[in-house]
């Protein structure tokens, strides 16, 4: 057997200057494996074995360190076709264990990729220990170090200092600065899921609002013959009507969704004249829109085992989530809206279906990427709404 090289023992090592500093003074080392920056966040932890590639490159991590709770990371590398937008967001990448990776579409190792992208990791962090603490005492703030800057306890300091997440718009800092049209020449449509064959004929026109939206989702949408425009988060109503589309779809994203108020003016506006298609963000925004609250959970749900049931067919299905926020089901108007999924975990609002407009919303992610595929079917029934409206 060939001895692997470049292997370090996370026992031995995490004893180093390397930790990372929770606002409620726990302090966990490991190794560096990514950039020598330091950088503060809200920890929150995955529970999915694989597809940190995607789970990085998905803009609604903006903001967060993100615990995956597999212990063996990095095994497949990265590649050039699994990456939901052209870099990382989130801030961080906290792991177990960083093996050597093998797989014949590795176009790099993990941490080479973080640290081309400026990003911080930490390996051979207790992960299972810090779950449990997540789980019990909820998300929460924290100082991760690897450039030897600043004392633990001056990292704790600084981790109980930062504004976090809540009440914040991180929307406009990842939401594409101008319109353009998704995928013009047919390229990335058909670089995943569809084994390259011929994308069929455009006969409908969507407006995508991205709000931190995936390149997945923008794909699902292609494939249902669908020729997308996307929008910055900031594009009123009256701009989309201009584009004469046959329907808007609202997008994933980061934080706090109260905070995006010129999106809920938007939708509010758009209800009634367009039917509409939201999910994770999306979904949470249109609940707002139509009158709804939203409210944080003790510790989210990001993974991609989360049972969810849908209430008009009894059918249950596992999806990928990816959210700190829900949207109350106690604040809703029952002449506008309903719910229309739960999850079964905790019981909060995965689903609504507007009452008196063509409109729907999910929390979860039907594209995956990463995840299991039981709902996609969710963009065909955005189609054939359109086409009955």
């Amino acid at each position: 057997m060939v001895e692997q090289k470049n292997r370090w023992s996370w026992k031995e090592q995490r004893d180093k200057s390397s930790f990372l500093a929770l606002e409620d003074g726990t302090v966990l080392r490991g190794q560096s494996i990514g950039a020598s920056v330091d950088t503060l966040g809200e920890v929150v932890f995955n529970t999915g074995m694989t597809g940190y590639q995607e789970i990085l490159t998905d803009p609604s991590y903006s903001g967060q360190l993100v615990t995956m709770t597999f212990p063996e990371q990095g095994n497949y590398g990265i590649n050039r076709e699994d990456g939901e937008q052209y870099k990382i967001f989130a801030n961080g990448l906290l792991v177990h264990d960083a093996p050597p990776c093998s797989n014949w579409r590795t176009s790099m190792s993990l941490s080479a990729y973080l640290c081309e992208q400026g990003i911080p990791s930490l390996a051979g962090i207790d992960t299972r220990a810090l779950t449990i603490r997540l789980r019990d005492c909820g998300t929460m703030r924290a100082y991760l170090s690897v450039a030897g800057k600043l004392t633990p306890e001056a990292a704790v300091e600084c981790a109980r200092n930062w504004d976090g997440l809540n009440g914040q718009d991180y929307v406009c800092k990842v939401t594409t600065a101008a319109a353009y049209e998704w995928d013009a020449d047919g390229r990335m449509s058909t670089s995943w899921g569809c084994f390259n064959a011929p994308l069929p004929a455009t006969d409908m026109h969507i407006v995508a609002y991205d709000f931190g939206i995936k390149w997945n989702i923008l794909r699902r949408l292609r494939q249902q013959r669908m020729r997308v425009t996307v929008v910055p988060a900031h594009t009123s109503a009256r701009e989309v009507l201009a584009l004469k589309p046959d329907g808007v779809f609202l997008s994933n994203g980061p934080a706090d969704p109260s905070a995006v108020t010129y999106a809920v003016d938007a939708i509010r506006d758009l209800i009634g004249r367009l039917p509409l298609f939201g999910i994770c963000l999306g979904h949470q925004l249109l609940g707002l829109a139509v009158g709804g609250n939203t409210r944080r959970i003790k510790f989210g749900h990001h993974g991609l085992n989360h049972p969810v049931k849908d209430l008009r067919t009894g059918k249950v299905e596992i999806t990928s989530q990816n959210h700190n926020y829900v949207v109350d089901a106690d604040s809703l108007s029952s002449d506008k809206a309903e719910v229309s999924h739960l999850n079964l975990n905790d019981g909060t609002v995965e689903g609504l279906r507007l009452l008196h407009a063509p409109g729907f919303s999910v929390q979860y992610h039907p594209e995956a990427s990463p995840g299991p595929h039981d709902s996609m079917g969710l963009f065909a029934r955005f189609r054939e709404m359109i086409e009955h409206s």
